[in-house]
């Protein structure tokens, strides 16, 4: 079974002022059938949701000290808004140190998740 860990802001620290049709609750019902659609296909998934940088690091390095994972996903989240380019820049390093032979992918909103990794793996 091949291990994913899916990346994201938690929905409760979003900037969801450019995407006024979003709602935390929406965002987190999006993410959530995702990582039930990757255990649907036969992934594992895990769901490592972050803050804006107060304990972000730590608990993506946590996350990736869990096991070996095959395929990391970085949520649009993290990589779109400029106030978040060094948050983002540091998780990326992050999983280069920690899952060196983990694909990389990039969703491009909540709910392509699954297709990002499939790209992949």
């Amino acid at each position: 079974m091949k291990a994913v860990l899916a990346i994201g802001i938690d929905p409760r620290f979003a900037d969801l002022s450019a995407m006024p049709h979003l709602t935390t609750e929406l965002i987190q019902s999006y993410l959530d059938a995702q990582i039930a659609a990757l255990r649907e296909r036969g992934y594992d998934p895990l769901s490592c949701l972050i803050d804006l940088g107060d304990t972000a690091e730590e608990v993506v390095t946590r996350a990736l000290k869990t096991k070996r994972f095959d395929c990391i996903v970085i949520g649009a989240g993290l990589r779109k808004p400029d106030g978040l380019f060094l948050l983002f820049e540091k998780i990326i390093n992050l999983v280069h140190r920690h899952a060196p032979d983990a694909s990389i992918c990039f969703n491009t909103q909540p709910a392509d998740t699954v297709e990002a990794v499939q790209r992949w793996i």
